[in-house]
């Protein structure tokens, strides 16, 4: 009897492991998946790297001289850091929208697989893209004249927060690719929530230079804190307080965004 119930007692804890693992193993399947895509389609991912470099040599060599600020580059790069995993946030909810358009999400939820596995799964596709973009663009910076002011590890702290502020805005449009439920609709209304983010903000240009008015809220949205934040860590000034503010945006928009996500999936499909 001993036996018989340390066997039982092992089976029962081996079935509460597994099934506790089980939301993360479905994540990575679907990360997986989503990442095939891009090996498929490669040109998903080079056409996701072209915007980027043309936003540097634009603001770098065309507008770089009408901005009064001094090794521009130095003042740019963090900036575009951000811009750059903002704009590719607006992928998920395009590629949730496609799946859902087409029907997979429908199969995917007849399958015996966490709820969450879906939207972590595209999430943590788009960060891996990113990951590769981020480089990419560390590498451009570079070339352009941009130069780490602080030490390494503050620059690969800085790109670490880069990296987590586009995994935390892909929940948000993980939203509105599947309120919209179409791929068109699903990137027509992401860039207006984009475009006041970035061009709003201390990315390109300081916010003492913005109207009075704009100031306000130019100074602490979150890509503005981001880029102040990255920008302090990669160049120096303060950087404490930036760096907060960063995180606690990331939090917030987390506890609020996950959950509506999980729920409008569930609700939606």
């Amino acid at each position: 009897m001993t036996t018989r119930a340390a066997d039982l007692t092992a089976q029962t804890l081996e079935r509460r492991g597994s099934s506790a693992m089980r939301p993360i193993r479905d994540a990575l399947a679907v990360t997986g998946r989503n990442l095939i895509g891009y090996r498929r389609v490669p040109q998903l991912l080079v056409f996701s790297t072209i915007q980027p470099v043309i936003f540097v040599v634009l603001f770098r060599y065309v507008f770089g001289g009408a901005v009064n600020i001094p090794n521009y580059q130095n003042y740019l790069m963090p900036g575009v850091f951000v811009q750059t995993v903002v704009f590719g946030a607006m992928t998920t909810a395009v590629g949730l929208a496609t799946d859902l358009k087409s029907g997979l999400l429908e199969r995917f939820r007849s399958l015996p697989m966490a709820r969450s596995a879906v939207l972590a799964g595209r999430t943590g596709a788009d960060l891996a893209r990113n990951v590769f973009v981020a480089a990419l663009m560390a590498a451009v910076g570079f070339l352009v004249g941009f130069r780490v002011q602080t030490n390494p590890i503050a620059f690969l702290f800085g790109m670490l927060l880069v990296l987590l502020f586009g995994y935390v805005l892909s929940w948000i449009f993980a939203n509105v690719g599947l309120a919209v439920g179409d791929p068109e609709t699903a990137q027509a209304a992401a860039f207006p929530v984009v475009a006041p983010l970035i061009f709003a903000s201390s990315a390109f240009v300081q916010v003492s230079s913005m109207p009075g008015w704009l100031q306000p809220f130019a100074k602490y949205q979150p890509v503005s804190v981001t880029a102040s934040a990255v920008r302090a860590l990669m160049i120096g000034g303060p950087t404490a307080s930036f760096v907060i503010q960063s995180l606690a945006w990331c939090a917030g928009i987390l506890l609020v965004f996950v959950p509506l996500g999980v729920r409008r999936y569930r609700r939606t499909v």
